[in-house]
């Protein structure tokens, strides 16, 4: 018959064992220096708070080797403001929507040709479409666009493309036109002067 429980009998399940008390003296085993060792940093107390990658004051290894410069690279701060991600569909895959349908991120997620309809979609345009759909989505190339429209469907951009401004020389100054050859010169007309008034002799 097991022995009942009651408060005079009870001890763990497993046996348990004392931890080592340091610095009690030389005959415990951990005394004197309580198992630091003499001097240096690691005996002093706060030594095991490092942060991780902390080499003592010399330059870490994660400064002295080199970086990809750039504001979108993969060390670079901020990330995710800069970061996005954009997820391409092509016209050959809208084939198996009936025509006439409205194709939405949302459809094209419930589909499974794109993973959420958070992300950002791009039709692309790989293949070829014979319906008309009305298809809607952030961005389209312009082939995509054109074999859409070819079929008869229409295109809704969510996000209006930017304008990339193109890098390279300035243009030219316009030359200054020819100026017309001046006229000859002519003397200006002079008047005649007016002869003085002959006095009256007194």
């Amino acid at each position: 018959m097991p022995e009942q429980l009651n408060l005079s009998n009870l001890k763990p399940a497993s046996p348990r064992k004392g931890r080592k008390r340091v610095g009690r003296g030389m005959g415990s085993g951990k005394g004197r220096y309580s198992g630091r060792g003499i001097k240096g940093q690691k005996a002093r107390s706060g030594s095991h708070k490092m942060r991780a990658g902390f080499e003592g004051g010399q330059m870490p290894i994660y400064m002295r080797l080199g970086k990809q410069r750039g504001q979108y690279s993969k060390d670079a701060m901020p990330i995710e403001p800069h970061r996005t991600f954009t997820a391409g569909v092509n016209v050959r895959d809208l084939e198996r929507f009936d025509a006439g349908a409205e194709v939405t991120p949302e459809l094209l997620a419930e589909a499974g040709l794109i993973r959420s309809a958070k992300v950002e979609v791009k039709i692309l345009g790989y293949g070829d479409l014979s319906k008309k759909l009305a298809v809607t989505a952030h961005a389209f190339s312009a082939s995509a666009r054109e074999k859409i429209e070819g079929a008869g469907g229409s295109v809704t951009a969510l996000k209006e493309p930017k304008e990339r401004k193109r890098k390279g020389r300035r243009p030219a100054a316009a030359a200054p036109e020819a100026e017309e050859p001046a006229a000859a010169e002519t003397e200006p007309e002079t008047e005649p002067e007016a002869e003085p008034e002959a006095s009256e002799e007194q």
